[in-house]
This record gives structure tokens, C-alpha cells and sequence, in this order.
């Protein structure tokens, strides 16, 4: 049998609820940039996503949790602005947290591949 090398495992991490995927690294990311620079039009754009993409994914996380993570303040003259709550907060350091867990879990777990 041939030796495989560089072989390891890899896998992709999200939540769910009620069969819904609503916190993944995509989303925790957009969460991040708004909490950074305050504006989820400049979140979406250091992303390279759409302003109406994030909108979404902002009204999607709100609508499915107990509790908003975003909130925002319609734009004027001056703009509009957008703050991540402490529910957002929570969900970005639970998140990472699994986040790291699920990493080392693949990693202490590569040496195990037989192929």
C-alpha cells in the first residue's frame, strides 16, 4: 500500500437553529468588520460582498435569535451607523471559541487518517 502524506482532515463549522444555518465564519466575520469600523455598508465592502448581501445576513441573524446583533441607525447627511450588541459580542467569542475547539479537534485527530 502506498503512503499518503500530507494528508489531514477538514470540515466546515456552523449553528443552527430549527434547521437553519445562522452563525458560521462568514457571518461572525461581517460581525467582526461592523464592530470595527461602525458601518455595515464598510463591512460588507472589506468583505467584498454587497451591501444587500449583509443587510440580509444581518436581518437574518436578528429575526432567528432572542435578541438582535447588529443595530443600526438609518444614514442622513452624515451617515448612517451600525453597532454590534452584547448579543453579538457573546455570539462572536462563543463562536470563536467552538471555533478553536473544532480546529484542534481536526488537527490532534489528522494523524488518525488511513488511507
Amino acid at each position: 500500500m502506498k503512503k499518503v502524506q500530507n494528508s489531514k482532515l477538514n470540515g466546515m463549522l456552523w449553528i443552527e437553529l430549527e434547521g437553519e444555518r445562522i452563525i458560521g465564519p462568514g457571518r461572525v466575520e461581517l460581525l467582526k468588520h461592523i464592530q470595527e469600523c461602525g458601518s455595515i455598508r464598510q463591512a460588507a465592502m472589506q468583505m467584498g460582498m454587497s451591501y444587500r448581501k449583509a443587510w440580509d445576513l444581518i436581518e437574518h441573524m436578528n429575526s432567528k435569535l432572542d435578541k438582535p446583533v447588529v443595530v443600526s441607525i438609518r444614514g442622513g447627511k452624515g451617515g448612517g451607523k451600525a453597532s454590534v450588541t452584547d448579543k453579538g459580542l457573546a455570539i462572536i467569542d462563543q463562536f470563536n471559541t467552538f471555533y478553536d475547539l473544532f480546529r484542534n479537534f481536526l488537527n490532534d485527530n489528522t494523524k488518525l487518517i488511513r488511507l
